[in-house]
């Protein structure tokens, strides 16, 4: 009566080589509480319960989850009820996926202060879309979309970016019409244009940001603290490509929505794409976007894998999906009302089916959610025994000492 797991997990990678990790390296507090996260997930560390199928008497050891959302093994449930929430919101036309990147010479900047660069990436991508689109040369409406942060490149290096899931027109001025997009399967803002007005919008909020003294800089970006050194920085980002793309419309809703599901609850790296951990190396599968995307094995040392994976975890309470324009949460539900108005002869789709999302077991949520019971797939697993939680695993992460997230 054991519960099935993975063939290699995340947490065992963490639980075996964390503590040489937080030896040679300062770790943030939210580093910290996700490698505790991590390890005790579905652990006896948490609690749990035993479940028993009413049909053919199999017992299994369902632990609790962490929660936390950097956990690849506790994604699935909430991008599945998030999901199911967002198939309601689509309109009956075309969707653009557009993808805003920041120069790597920022990246050390955005270590160090996440909270305040990627909120100002937010807000540069969000102003950039709407300004644009609001241009009658272009558009001459208001946009609602949807964005999602990332912060790690296939190789689990920093790459932060943020992409945008945008419908192919939006609402005039005075909310009485839809206008459509003009240019058919194309992307209807010019991507050289978005990319020279988010270029500036994000400079313009780091200098605001460097006056108003919101900015750290610690270790080799201490130098930066001064005006002329941060200036310098800042010239040679705009000489650098800010990099700006669009991709070709989905073809439905449904498309939308797979779409979605690959990329708003993505962890850093899953464990699905876990090979091995063997005498202190971890290799991992990737694909190598540079060769056409074409599927590769890299094999590092346990600490840096770890370093790398912390790189990505966010400050406590920071959104990384957000939604923008007439798709902003306090109105969202009225102008998306209105906007079916307007579409109305579009609006008679039929009803999209419930999605089901794949977990990080290979089983589909919806039957998890059932509690279908996993051996003979009739019966229902019931609750017969409540396990308390038991003393922390081994590896215990002590209490956080001062320092600031690593910038390589």
């Amino acid at each position: 009566m054991t519960p099935s797991r993975p063939r290699l997990e995340l947490a065992e990678i963490a639980r075996e080589h964390a503590a040489n990790y937080l030896t040679r390296y300062p770790a943030s507090t939210a580093q910290r509480r996700v490698l505790r996260a991590v390890v005790r997930c579905r652990t006896a560390a948490l609690g749990g319960h035993v479940e028993e199928c009413d049909h053919c008497g199999q017992q299994r050891i369902a632990y609790n989850s962490c929660r936390n959302r950097h956990c690849p093994k506790c994604q699935a449930p909430a991008a599945a009820e998030w999901l199911q929430a967002r198939a309601q919101e689509l309109l009956p036309v075309p969707y653009f996926h557009v993808v805003f990147t920041l120069p790597e010479c920022l990246g050390p900047l955005a270590l160090q202060n996440p909270r305040v660069v990627y909120g100002l990436l937010f807000q540069a991508v969000a102003e950039t879309l709407s300004d644009v689109a609001a241009n009658p040369k272009h558009l001459g409406a208001r946009l609602g979309f949807l964005a999602v942060l990332h912060t790690w490149g296939q190789n689990l290096m920093h790459h932060p970016h943020v992409h945008c899931v945008v419908p192919g027109g939006g609402l005039s001025a005075d909310g009485r019409r839809w206008i459509r997009n003009r240019h058919g399967g194309r992307f209807f803002l010019p991507v050289r244009i978005l990319s020279r007005v988010y270029r500036g919008k994000f400079v313009a909020g780091l200098k605001r940001a460097f006056r108003r003294g919101e900015l750290g800089f610690h270790g080799r970006l201490r130098t930066l603290a001064h005006a002329t050194r941060f200036e310098s920085l800042l010239t040679q980002s705009v000489r650098h490509d800010w990099v700006v793309y669009a991709k070709r419309p989905f073809g439905t809703p449904a498309a939308v929505l797979h779409y979605l599901a690959q990329y708003t609850h993505r962890v850093a790296i899953s464990n699905a794409r876990l090979l091995s951990c063997q005498n202190g190396r971890v290799a991992f599968r990737y694909k190598d976007y540079a060769a056409g995307g074409q599927p590769k094995t890299m094999t590092l040392d346990a600490v840096e894998f770890l370093r790398r994976f912390l790189l990505h975890v966010l400050p406590s309470g920071f959104q990384k999906i957000r939604h923008f324009g007439w798709m902003a949460n306090r109105d969202r539900t009225s102008n998306l009302q209105r906007c079916r108005q307007l579409l109305a002869p579009r609006s008679l789709e039929p009803a999209l089916a419930p999605l089901t999302m794949p977990t990080a077991t290979g089983e589909h949520s919806d039957q998890v959610a059932a509690g279908r019971c996993p051996e003979c797939r009739q019966g229902r697993l019931l609750v017969i025994l409540r396990l308390a939680p038991q003393p922390a695993h081994p590896f215990a992460v002590h209490s956080a000492t001062p320092g600031h997230e690593d910038t390589s």
